[in-house]
């Protein structure tokens, strides 16, 4: 009876395909809420590396032509009132207040630095808010993955035992294909939760760096309009 049981098991397949097949319905559905959580997540890393990326090139193109020595009104009547840059966004919210501080007979409206302070301050929340769009995703699935996985690994397990008793046998030739079945959504979990944890942590690490970027060139250009006021 043994000999047979360990060549019905030695005959089964254990691809992950037909782990997949053989598991119970409730499994199946955690497996494929795994895949579908995994793929969803690879593509928001996809997505938010190529957006970061375009947003330090734009940085750096923007940060070459504002120190070029370029007048800030003739830059800014280059770039308009609507850029698709981030950092020329930014500098165009500081440059339209600025251009709406002026009185119509040249001189400056009180509180015009405070106000072009603020209007680049919103501006640049409504970028980070962009860039980091996506982001919480990553973290939900890296936190979550791992748990759904063990819940189709113990929901794999328990019907393993309902099977040994059911069957009044013990032999590994009876449990190791259950407890294979299980372990799988256990392994899709990590799967998914893996590369989500390490992309969450180096994609908010680059948008905190992209953010603070901003922040600096904004207190440069405030200093730069501060000048002006004074005099």
């Amino acid at each position: 009876m043994e000999t047979e049981l360990l060549s019905a098991a030695g005959g089964q397949d254990y691809t992950l395909l037909a782990l997949y097949a053989r598991a119970t319905i409730t499994v199946k559905l955690v497996m494929l809420l795994l895949i579908v959580a995994s793929f969803w997540a690879w593509s928001i890393i996809v997505q938010k590396a190529l957006v970061i990326r375009r947003a330090r090139r734009e940085a750096a193109r923007f940060d070459r032509a504002f120190w070029s020595g370029e007048p800030l009104d003739g830059l800014f009547d280059q770039i308009g009132t609507e850029p698709k840059g981030r950092a020329e966004r930014i500098f165009a919210a500081g440059m339209i207040e600025w251009r709406r501080s002026h009185r119509d007979d040249g001189g400056l409206i009180a509180g015009a630095q405070a106000r072009i302070d603020r209007s680049m301050d919103v501006a640049i929340a409504k970028e980070a808010d962009a860039l980091g769009r996506g982001l919480p995703v990553l973290a939900t699935v890296g936190s979550t993955a791992p748990f759904v996985g063990l819940f189709g690994t113990v929901w794999g397990i328990m019907n393993a035992f309902i099977e040994i008793a059911e069957q009044q046998n013990t032999n590994l030739a009876v449990v190791a294909p259950g407890i294979a079945e299980a372990l799988l959504a256990t392994g899709l979990g990590l799967l998914a939760a893996i590369p989500a944890v390490v992309a969450y942590n180096k994609l908010s690490s680059d948008v905190d760096r992209v953010v603070a970027g901003y922040e600096a060139f904004a207190d440069e250009f405030a200093t730069i309009l501060s000048r002006q006021l004074d005099s």
